[in-house]
Order: C-alpha cells, then sequence, then structure tokens
C-alpha cells in the first residue's frame, strides 16, 4: 500500500498532517525549486505518523511559490506525497488573472467542442 498525507494546516509557518498506509520512509522533506529546504518531524500516532514541517522564511516571496512534500528512502526514488501552493505579494494579482484568463480560454474550447458533438446529425 502507498503512503497517503492528509494535510490537516498551516500555522504559524508549520504544515502539519498525518501520514499512513505503509512504512515510515527514512526521511520527510520539504522542496522548493528542486532544493531540499526543510526536514520534517514524525512523530507515531496510532496506525500512522503525525507530521510537521516548518516552512522557511526563504520560500515566501512575490507570486505562487509550491512547496512538495517528499518521502525519502535508501533504497528508492523519492515519493511526493502533497504539494502547497504558497501565494503572496503584488504580483500574484497577475498571476491570478493570468491564470483565470487561461482557464476561460479552456473552458470557451470545451464547450465548443461539446456543441459540435450535441449538435444532430442530419
Amino acid at each position: 500500500m502507498m503512503l497517503q498525507f492528509e494535510s490537516h494546516n498551516v500555522r504559524g509557518g508549520t504544515w502539519r498532517g498525518r501520514l499512513s498506509g505503509g512504512a515510515a520512509p527514512d526521511r520527510v522533506v520539504l522542496s522548493h525549486q528542486g532544493e531540499t529546504v526543510a526536514e520534517a518531524r514524525l512523530t507515531a500516532d496510532g496506525d500512522g505518523w503525525r507530521v510537521e514541517v516548518d516552512l522557511p522564511g526563504a520560500v515566501v516571496s512575490d507570486g505562487v511559490q509550491t512547496l512538495i512534500l517528499l518521502a525519502e528512502t535508501d533504497d528508492q526514488p523519492p515519493a511526493t506525497l502533497a504539494r502547497l501552493a504558497l501565494l503572496a505579494g503584488r504580483p500574484l494579482e497577475d498571476d491570478l488573472l493570468a491564470e483565470i484568463a487561461a482557464l476561460r480560454a479552456e473552458l470557451e474550447l470545451v464547450k465548443r467542442e461539446l456543441r459540435k458533438v450535441a449538435q444532430p446529425q442530419g
């Protein structure tokens, strides 16, 4: 069975959650732009583990920053457990507007294709 991470919250600069579904990995780390930026603390919790990882201040900057929680085992490649998006600053407005515009364009494409399919064949 694969490991599953259930995110509980981010509060006070710490991301908390619960890991279950298999043996504990050797390490659980937080990655940002391909670099390991923090190591999580695992605490046994019934049939799983409580996970806490402090978010380094260096990863908080304008725009959208994506943090990835990875399970590392010495004999296997890292497995992605979860992603956390941090949104901050002035560039955020431009990022969101661009994302909304892209979603609208995709939605219009889907609507157009559905209309073609739904037209009665004569």
